[in-house]
């Protein structure tokens, strides 16, 4: 029988005061006080982003760079990414091209161990990459392709990147993984059944996996982002006379999170709703169906009424 070692007074001290830190960062007006600069999260660590050739992801990676991480960027098309690294590079910054395709998990393995081989580890880890589809269920019926395809791009893309990675950062005692949600899992929103399907799966193992990891040093983030304005909702001409985020205040959402390592990112429409739904689901229900009447499933190029006008304002960033 193997007697068990009990833990050293400094072992005991080093865990009570990096834990005393992460929880302090996250409580409201102490966590901005307390919280490190972006440079100090940053400076000489490094930084991989999926979904980092355009948008929320290229966005994130100028902001990184420009405050010393090592960014490494991630995404499908190789020519876009080059172009995204050279700007971070002419400003001063460093950053590396990989081109992945997330779906494939044989292509994520190889990705990840070159990123290994190349740089040791992964300090943040920003899962940024996505896929979203308007689509409501009655068009859904013969689409079970489109739940397919978010799941590979939004869970099952991110865990693969997640297993391959988390070893390194556990051994180290030091990791951070950000996991880009949305708003539409806080509100429920119709029509998007494939996709907040798809980051509620990612959701739910990051809440898992992170209460196995806290004690070693590695912490996870979910950002509930509200609606950005990228070519992911471009399709989607309704959204034209919506008001939302640009990237760049997307991505100082992502740079809080990466600051402050609170457990989540939510703005107070999104945090509401799902407080809601917790005490009145079925009123909720109500109200989200009114919303689902007042925006078609395509763009009638009509003008606004003055009733989805004021349903617009009291909940921006929703993705109706």
């Amino acid at each position: 029988m193997v007697e068990a070692v009990p833990p050293s007074l400094t072992d005991i001290a080093r865990t009570s005061v990096r834990t005393a830190r992460a929880f302090g960062t996250r409580i409201p007006g102490a966590g901005t006080v307390l919280a490190r600069s972006l440079e100090d999260a940053v400076g000489g660590r490094n930084v991989l982003i999926t979904g980092a050739s355009s948008g929320i992801g290229e966005a994130a990676a100028a902001r990184i760079g420009a405050a010393g991480g090592n960014v490494l960027l991630v995404a499908r098309t190789e020519q876009k990414l080059r172009d995204a690294a050279t700007k971070i590079e002419r400003r001063g910054g460093a950053a590396h091209a990989y081109a992945c395709d997330l779906t494939d998990p044989d292509d994520v393995d190889r990705m990840a161990a070159e990123v290994l081989r190349d740089h040791g580890q992964v300090d943040i880890l920003v899962n940024n990459a996505g896929r979203s589809i308007r689509r409501s269920i009655a068009h859904s019926y013969d689409r079970f392709h489109d739940f397919q395809r978010t799941m590979a791009v939004n869970y099952f893309g991110p865990v693969k990147l997640i297993l391959d990675l988390l070893p390194v950062m556990r051994e180290r005692g030091s990791g951070h993984i950000v996991n880009i949600s949305t708003i539409g899992l806080q509100t429920n929103v119709p029509r998007y059944a494939a996709y907040v399907a798809s980051k509620a799966a990612l959701d739910a193992f990051s809440r898992s996996v992170a209460a196995e990891v806290i004690d070693e040093g590695v912490h996870f983030t979910t950002v509930y982002m509200p609606l950005v304005r990228t070519p992911m909702i471009a399709p989607s001409r309704v959204y034209d006379r919506f008001p939302t985020l640009s990237p760049d205040e997307a991505a100082e959402l992502i740079t809080d999170a990466i600051r402050k390592r609170p457990k989540r990112i939510a703005t107070p429409v999104g945090n509401l709703s799902q407080l809601n739904y917790a005490l009145i689901p079925g009123v909720q229900d109500i109200v989200v169906n009114r919303a689902f009447k007042l925006f078609p499933e395509g763009d009638s190029g009509q003008q606004q009424s003055a009733e989805q006008k004021a349903f617009i304002q009291a909940t921006r960033g929703v993705h109706w």
